[in-house]
């Protein structure tokens, strides 16, 4: 696991609340386009719009998360989900604490 690797991608704002936003997706946002549910996660263009950044920006975003395995992707149509990977945000916590 590379950690400064996962803190770079950590180290910016918008990618924080992202995460944040997708431990309690149903708090955050609408109920999901085409699949009405949140089983398979988050709209990317529900993310867009709640956090008012360009579709470009969201995309680089949410590559970089899936990049260091804190987002999975599931494709519904032209829709793409995303929800948290709890084990691999685990993994990250555990070795943070014996790297420091």
């Amino acid at each position: 696991m590379d950690v400064v690797k996962i803190n770079k991608v950590l180290s910016n704002h918008s990618r924080l609340n992202i995460l944040n936003w997708l431990k309690e997706p149903s708090s955050n946002f609408p109920p999901q386009p085409v699949i009405g549910h949140f089983d398979l996660g988050v709209c990317g263009q529900s993310i867009k719009e709640k956090s008012k950044l360009s579709q470009s920006t969201i995309s680089a975003y949410m590559a970089d998360l899936l990049d260091i395995g804190f987002v999975e992707a599931s494709r519904v149509g032209k829709w793409t989900y995303f929800k948290r990977n709890e084990q691999q945000i685990a993994a990250y916590l555990n070795t943070l604490k014996q790297v420091l």
